[in-house]
């Protein structure tokens, strides 16, 4: 994991949560980490990781998370034993 993913990480841990993380950045955290990540229907984005799977949606029209998905993202690391 590079210095980009960690800061993606921490932002993801930051609490209160913030509204402004790319979620490309979040995605790119997911294959860092070794996630398997396929299409769904729409934008959704199946994410497993270490036997915890995982829905998001993509963000549209905007490039940001919101607060919401970035606390399911937080919960779906915790989850899976990812910590920053």
């Amino acid at each position: 994991m590079d210095s980009k993913h960690r800061k993606a990480l921490e932002a993801v841990y930051e609490k209160p949560e913030r509204a402004n993380i790319p979620w490309k950045d979040i995605e790119a955290l997911f294959i860092a980490l070794g996630a398997e990540i396929s299409e769904g229907n729409g934008s959704r984005v199946r994410v497993a990781l270490k036997g915890v799977r995982a829905v998001f949606h993509r963000p549209h029209p905007h490039k940001e998370t919101n607060k919401g998905a970035v606390k399911s993202v937080r919960k779906f690391l915790e989850a899976a034993g990812v910590k920053p």
